[in-house]
């Protein structure tokens, strides 16, 4: 029953992506394309030709889905045009349409797959070669120039010039395959899907690609934002005071293996993240030679020596229940390894490390 029901649910139209401006753009390309194709052709053979029927469907095509590998320029031209030849040559060949007319349409499609240029009102091509009267079978071959490749030609030089003025690229070249790894799949990667799937695809490799890696990143930044600064958070904190030595701090660096120490008041606010970097600098160490006497003379100096005066002061912060994503613009490019993660009341619960957002964004990914 439940199989009867998604078969029946099949042939309920989907909803369109495209919104009311992108409606109004094709269905207006569509006008302009076809009054200029039909003006053109008239004026160039003094009369005698307008449009055939097939162009409408091309419009379809060069309008509305510029970006699809059936509406590029070769595809148009030389999809029309062969299926005229074909269309004319069955037409001449097969004295009976009721053969002739299937023929056409079969040998077209083959025609077109092997030249690239698969375009599906190349099908109404052929089959108008052959059912079209007396007048299509009067021109002959000549019928596949004059109007199929004239037609085909205009709508493309009117695709071109339409598409590109209202912000559609087109000829919608493929994008060079690039070797890095995305996020969750390579180039490589799709192009084996591809070859398994195996059927023709109305959108080209590289936008099919670009959605892929904008739907994935979506997602991601979706589930990241689930994720708490308070779930990955260090919690179990070692702090110092403003007013405690710089000795020992480093006593604290060092048995704990901590290479930063949040600096925190009397009430557990933050003021300061003091790092080995910050210590080291204190003692102007620009190399490591003579550092422990360096240390020692540091350690030594009467409020030179404190942990207010080295700490880098006022630290970016970020609330416990802030989403784990808050945290990469204060990470990324900033120099920043530490940030202190705070409560409601600003008080200090926790201490996320680049190494902890590094984890949380792998395992994030591997649970999706």
């Amino acid at each position: 029953m439940n199989n009867a029901r998604a078969w029946l649910r099949s042939f309920i139209p989907q909803a369109q992506a495209a919104g009311t401006r992108e409606r109004a753009r094709a269905a207006a390309g569509a006008f302009i394309g076809l009054g200029l194709a039909g003006v053109l052709s008239y004026w160039s053979t003094g009369g005698s030709i307008l449009l055939i029927a097939p162009m409408g469907a091309s419009s379809v095509l060069l309008f509305c889905l510029p970006a699809s590998p059936l509406a590029q320029p070769w595809s148009v031209v030389g999809g029309n045009t062969v299926s005229a030849l074909v269309g004319v040559a069955c037409a001449q060949w097969v004295a009976d349409p009721m053969l002739a007319a299937p023929l056409a349409g079969c040998l077209a499609i083959a025609a077109m797959f092997q030249l690239r240029c698969l375009h599906p009102p190349g099908g109404a091509v052929a089959l108008t070669a052959v059912l079209g009267g007396s007048a299509v079978h009067a021109a002959g071959f000549g019928f596949a120039l004059v109007p199929v490749g004239l037609n085909s030609a205009l709508m493309a030089l009117a695709a071109l010039l339409y598409n590109n003025l209202t912000g559609r690229r087109y000829p919608h070249a493929p994008a060079e395959k690039s070797a890095a790894a995305h996020p969750g799949f390579t180039g490589a990667d799709l192009d084996a899907a591809l070859a398994q799937y195996g059927q023709v695809l109305d959108i080209s490799r590289d936008d099919l690609e670009s959605i892929l890696l904008d739907t994935e990143m979506r997602a991601y930044a979706r589930r990241a934002s689930v994720v708490r600064c308070a779930d990955i958070m260090a919690k179990k904190l070692v702090t110092v005071g403003p007013n405690d030595t710089l000795a020992q701090a480093w006593r604290l660096m060092r048995l704990h293996q901590h290479h930063a120490l949040p600096v925190v008041d009397g009430a557990g606010r933050p003021l300061g993240m003091l790092s080995q970097g910050d210590v080291l600098r204190r003692a102007g160490l620009d190399g490591y030679s003579g550092l422990r006497e360096r240390l020692r003379l540091l350690f030594a100096a009467p409020g030179q020596g404190q942990v207010g005066a080295a700490m880098t002061k006022h630290p970016a912060t970020v609330a416990a229940q802030a989403p784990m994503n808050a945290l990469a613009p204060l990470m990324m490019g900033s120099g920043i390894h530490h940030v202190p993660v705070v409560d409601e009341n600003g008080v200090l619960v926790g201490v996320v490390t680049q190494s902890h957002l590094l984890a949380a964004m792998v395992e994030t990914r591997h649970a999706a």
